[in-house]
């Protein structure tokens, strides 16, 4: 008798947000779709600014009563509502694409060092507290443990201004607050970022060219490693949250800091949030 095995087929949600049909965002969200479709996956897009996103997060996110209108506290009530099923359709909806998904595709253009504002509402909205993260389960124990994640995004400024003696900082400063903030906060495994540097600034010859490396990039992504961060049990409950004295005491001889930001005051760790396993 012969068995065949077939694996699962993978679910990728990509949060799309460009105003524009025509620009390198949109080549490369339809690269994504098209490259891992292509692989069996099943895609689905959620192309903000089409949709009209509302980025505001208000007590309009929740039907029926709110808990305490006079003090409103949107986590607490977004957290009830979410638990008795009162949240508004659209973030409903969102909610349920991002349970579905086992990898997660941030597209987007930086805006100001970060995300875009309809994108930083979905993140505002969509990621309430009980659904997303706790404060038991967030980190290395977050909710979305089993999910992978990555942002793709395109730059204004070129690679260099992004290096550690750059006029913009090191890149690796600048997305420690996505990447751990946020991403890693909900426990998702955070693979390296795809990074298409100025494409705006360069010739439509290089633009294919980096296109293509990331066609070739989605060909493997499934598989790829994600980054490493210090996990949630390195930490001391009983002393603020701060690094266990043990672990800061092995570290004490090395030549740099843990992560980006638990440096323990030496130098970071060089592009530790550009690169898997360094």
């Amino acid at each position: 008798m012969v068995v065949y095995v077939v694996s699962a087929m993978k679910k990728v949600l990509i949060v799309y947000a460009h105003q524009s049909a025509g620009s390198f965002n949109a080549a490369a969200k339809d690269a994504a779709v098209e490259v891992l479709r292509a692989q069996g996956c099943q895609v689905e897009v959620s192309d903000l600014y089409a949709m009209k996103f509302n980025p505001s997060a208000t007590a309009d996110d929740i039907t029926g009563e709110v808990k305490d209108a006079e003090h409103f506290h949107y986590g607490e009530e977004t957290m009830l509502a979410w638990k008795e099923g009162r949240l508004s359709a659209d973030l409903t909806e969102e909610q349920r694409k991002l349970s579905a998904a086992d990898v997660v595709i941030f597209q987007f253009p930086m805006y100001w060092f970060t995300v875009p504002a309809i994108m930083k509402g979905w993140i505002d909205r969509v990621l309430t507290m009980g659904f997303a993260y706790t404060s038991e389960q967030r980190y290395s124990q977050g909710i979305f443990k089993e999910k992978k994640v990555m942002l793709s995004f395109t730059t204004g400024s070129s690679e260099s201004m992004f290096s550690s003696n750059g006029i913009n900082g090191d890149i690796n400063i600048t997305l420690w607050p996505l990447q751990n903030g946020v991403l890693h906060y909900c426990g998702f495994q955070v693979l390296a970022p795809q990074i298409f540097w100025a494409p705006h600034h360069i010739s439509s010859e290089a633009r294919s060219t980096m296109l293509e490396a990331w066609r070739t990039r989605l060909q493997g992504l499934l598989g790829e490693m994600p980054l490493s961060f210090t996990p949630s049990d390195s930490f001391d409950c009983e002393r603020g949250f701060q690094l266990k004295e043990v672990i800061e005491e092995k570290h004490k001889s090395e030549a740099f800091g843990l992560t980006v930001g638990t440096h323990l005051g030496k130098r970071i760790p060089p592009n530790s949030q550009i690169k898997a396993g360094v």
